[in-house]
C-alpha cells in the first residue's frame, strides 16, 4: 500500500486547512485510514481514524470538535478548523487492518508527512 498525503501549509490561528491522502496498491476495503502528527521534539500523536466504510470515526480529544475526518474508498481527508499554534506538526496518514487503531504500532503503512504550521 502506498499513501500520498497533501494539503499542508502555513496559516494563522483560527484558520482552516484540509489535508488529503490517497492510498493505492492492495485492496483497502478492510483497512482503517487514520491521521497522526508529530510536533518538534514530541512523539507521534494520534489525531483521527475512519473505518473502512467511513461510517465510523474516532478522534483524539485535543482535536474533537475542530477536525473532521472523511473517507471515500481509498481517499481520506482531514478538515482542520479553528487551528491553534499547538496544532503545528508534520501530519501523516496511515492504514491499518484493525478497527479504531490509535497507536502507531497498530498501523501497517505510512505516507510521507505534510507540514502544517499555525502561527499566532
Amino acid at each position: 500500500v502506498q499513501l500520498q498525503a497533501s494539503g499542508g501549509g502555513s496559516v494563522q490561528a483560527g484558520d482552516s486547512l484540509r489535508l488529503s491522502c490517497e492510498a493505492s496498491g492492495r485492496t483497502l476495503s478492510a483497512y482503517s485510514l487514520g491521521w497522526f502528527r508529530r510536533a518538534p521534539g514530541k512523539e507521534r500523536e494520534f489525531v483521527a481514524v475512519a473505518s473502512w466504510s467511513g461510517g465510523r470515526t474516532y478522534y483524539a480529544g485535543s482535536v474533537k470538535g475542530r477536525f473532521t475526518i472523511a473517507r471515500d474508498n481509498a481517499k481520506v481527508s482531514l478538515q482542520m478548523n479553528s487551528l491553534k499554534p499547538e496544532d503545528t506538526a508534520v501530519y501523516y496518514c496511515a492504514s491499518s487492518t484493525l478497527i479504531y487503531p490509535s497507536r502507531p504500532s497498530e498501523y501497517n503503512y505510512w505516507g510521507q508527512g505534510t507540514q502544517v504550521t499555525v502561527s499566532s
